[in-house]
């Protein structure tokens, strides 16, 4: 995900960069588009870091849920469920992943294994999807 981020903000590994995303975003009806496309960007790229990391990892998982409920409301959702028809399996999955990463913890290696945050558990995972979720309604209300 930090990669699909930083092609978006950037314009490097293939990725459109900055002004075209923008440009993508206004389509969708997300106005100003290049604003959106930097929230959309930076929640791909900070949350796909934070991830790797992991890094404040409750609050980069409610990242990637944010961003992967935007993408099915208003990309893949008209679609179906199976990625071959462009549908939302895809984007469910990125999002149960970082729903999980958030539950299970991190793991023993990462930044986060020294703070009570970083084991993990259902408050942690309600966090995530809660925070997730309101973030997308947000930005799905402005549209």
């Amino acid at each position: 995900m930090a990669g699909h981020g930083s092609e978006k903000l950037f314009g490097i590994l293939g990725g459109p960069g900055l002004t075209e995303t923008g440009r993508g975003f206004a389509a969708l009806g997300y106005q100003p588009g290049k604003l959106f496309a930097v929230i959309g960007g930076l929640s791909e790229f900070l949350g796909g870091l934070g991830l790797a990391l992991g890094l404040l990892t409750p609050l980069a998982s409610a990242a990637l849920i944010g961003v992967m409920i935007n993408a099915m409301a208003t990309v893949t959702g008209a679609n179906g469920l199976w990625a071959t028809s462009g549908g939302v399996e895809y984007n469910v999955a990125i999002a149960v992943v970082a729903l999980g990463i958030a539950a299970i913890g991190p793991g023993r290696l990462a930044v986060d294994h020294f703070f009570r945050w970083g084991r993990g558990g259902w408050p942690q995972a309600a966090l995530a999807l809660g925070l997730g979720g309101i973030a997308a309604a947000v930005t799905l209300t402005l549209l």
